[in-house]
């Protein structure tokens, strides 16, 4: 019938943009089948979503450039935990390369 199938290997991450959001999957598995010309890929893995105003341009729009995303549920968490304001807990987040429980260490210990 001409299914041809193929697993992409070491695949870091896929990411999915709409008009408002963008959905990463990382460390995902991905199978490309391919039927009469047409591929079909199927995505397996974990995803964060994040509202597209937060999430990291690609390089070939090279309208912002390329930076970490911060998915909002650790900005929210920042926030909670110490009390700041949004831009601060975003700011935290960044200099601890995104990782909450190190910003929040920071944010306190400050």
């Amino acid at each position: 019938m001409g299914i041809e199938t193929e697993e992409l290997k070491d695949v870091a991450e896929v990411i999915i943009r709409t008009k408002d959001k963008q959905y990463v999957i990382k460390d995902a598995e991905v199978t490309i089948m391919k039927v009469q010309g047409q591929k079909t890929f199927q995505i397996v893995g974990e995803d964060k979503v994040m509202p597209l105003d937060q999430a990291p341009m690609s390089r070939e729009t090279k309208s912002a450039p390329v930076q970490t995303a911060i998915p909002e549920e650790d900005v929210q968490l920042v926030m909670s935990q110490t009390g700041t304001t949004r831009e601060k807990a975003v700011d935290a987040l960044k200099a601890c390369d995104g990782q909450p429980a190190e910003a929040i260490i920071r944010l306190i210990s400050s």
